[in-house]
């Protein structure tokens, strides 16, 4: 499978120059934990709710500072045309929790650890059906047509 097949939203992004309080307010108003920070419309980094508390307001850096001034970079990032197991490796040689997927210099969504938690999830239920049917009502052998 390809990653942006796993892709379930878009990316939200914001210019580098705009301020932390506005990257605040559109995490708020998207009800999302991150956004992908641009500089003249190429990806650069991303800013997560947790950079806003640690590196803005527990350092009592202004709401109207330059959200690039939080933002982690340089932007972990996957092809759109990768694939999905290649997602793994990333979270697990970076230790992040989004991915940003890209094609080219451009956003074509973002990934999550929870996104493949719920794919995850989702593929093993559908594999423990039949296991299960068959803990729960014993083997069930179809009839064998009667000899002649």
């Amino acid at each position: 499978m390809h990653m942006i097949e796993a892709v379930r939203r878009t990316g939200v992004t914001i210019e580098a120059d705009r301020t932390i309080r506005d990257a605040a307010v559109l995490m708020e108003q998207a009800g999302i934990g991150a956004v992908v920070v641009l500089d003249a419309g190429r990806p650069v980094g991303i800013v997560t709710d947790r950079d806003l508390v640690r590196r803005a307001l527990a350092r009592d850096v202004p709401a109207d500072a330059r959200i690039d001034s939080a933002m982690s970079a340089p932007l972990i990032t996957i092809d759109a045309e990768a694939d999905l197991h290649d997602a793994y490796a990333i979270f697990r040689s970076n230790g992040v929790r989004r991915l940003a997927v890209t094609r080219g210099d451009e956003l074509a969504g973002m990934i999550t650890v929870d996104d493949l938690l719920i794919d995850l999830a989702a593929d093993l239920a559908d594999l423990a059906r039949p296991v299960t049917g068959e803990a729960i009502f014993g083997q069930h052998d179809g009839t064998l047509p009667a000899a002649t």
